[in-house]
């Protein structure tokens, strides 16, 4: 590859990376940089260190235009109040140059889009279940959630828009009962190469929550400082009820606040709101679950 487009986009990255601590920043301030940084000063929260680096993906070419897909790996070192931790995450950007200069350079996050089919919210919440009760082990939910928020457990498949379908690998190492095979359009399950909808989907896991009559099951709570290690949030990015997105809590901040680990744009101890994310709208809506089984 052309070593000034390489040069460009090293650059671009240690520039990027500089923006999350300088006190004084450029004109050119990377808008998901400010987002970050504006999120966590209002929850009282200080970036005071940052690690960015790129790994290509993949080049195409159009005429002129070249295109570098690109994940940016991201570690934040977070200081709010007396506690100290760490944000990690990866993102997927694209940088486009024209004639080897760069012109443009974005971020993406996928969103889980909902499959066609008709949703019957009874029917989800039903089935019969394919094991015994078992206790919800939180800690074993939450070691899952850290060991696979960035890699994927061969055991299960992997999809481009992985996010429920880690969600519910990491609630089913918790103890969580499958119920529901081999309906697809019923209960909560896996296995082979067959799940149901909600295994996979946030806008059918969403619903199987709401209200399921067995196995997994989740208590709606009004806030999400209610929320403990191992339960879960949803999110309707564009409040239109179509729910997009799904999370898992891992710990609480020093304001008792969530911090959760999620794929698909795969983070870790991520700050709950969101509102540092591309698909973040002012219409977002939430829906908090205590996991019961």
């Amino acid at each position: 590859m052309n070593r000034k487009v390489i040069h460009q986009l090293h650059q671009l990255i240690e520039g990027r990376n500089h923006q999350f601590v300088e006190e004084i920043r450029g004109e050119n301030v990377d808008e998901l940089v400010e987002k970050k940084i504006n999120m966590n000063k209002e929850r009282g929260a200080e970036i005071v260190r940052a690690f960015v680096e790129g790994d290509i993906i993949r080049t195409s070419r159009v005429e002129d235009h070249l295109y570098i897909d690109y994940h940016q790996r991201c570690e934040y070192l977070i200081k709010l109040k007396d506690q100290v931790y760490l944000e990690e995450q990866l993102e997927s950007r694209r940088a486009t140059f024209l004639d080897n200069q760069l012109i443009e350079d974005n971020a993406f996050e996928p969103q889980e889009q909902e499959q066609e089919m008709k949703i019957n919210e009874q029917q989800i919440r039903e089935g019969t279940k394919m094991t015994h009760n078992r206790s919800y082990n939180r800690l074993e939910a939450v070691r899952y959630a850290e060991r696979w928020w960035d890699d994927y457990n061969p055991q299960y498949r992997k999809f481009t828009n992985n996010c429920t379908n880690y969600i519910s690998q990491c609630l089913h190492a918790g103890g969580a009962n499958m119920n529901g095979y081999p309906n697809r359009s019923s209960g909560w399950w896996f296995r082979s190469n067959n799940w149901s909808y909600s295994w996979t989907v946030a806008h059918a896991f969403r619903w199987y929550l709401s209200g399921a009559n067995g196995g997994l099951r989740g208590e709606e709570k009004e806030s999400a400082r209610e929320l403990e290690p191992g339960d879960v949030i949803c999110y309707d990015f564009d409040g239109n009820g179509r729910w997009q997105h799904s999370t898992i809590v891992v710990d609480k901040d020093a304001n008792g606040e969530p911090l959760v680990n999620a794929q698909t744009t795969n983070s870790r101890m991520r700050y709950w709101k969101y509102e540092d994310s591309t698909a973040w709208t002012p219409n977002i809506k939430y829906k908090f679950f205590r996991i019961i089984v």
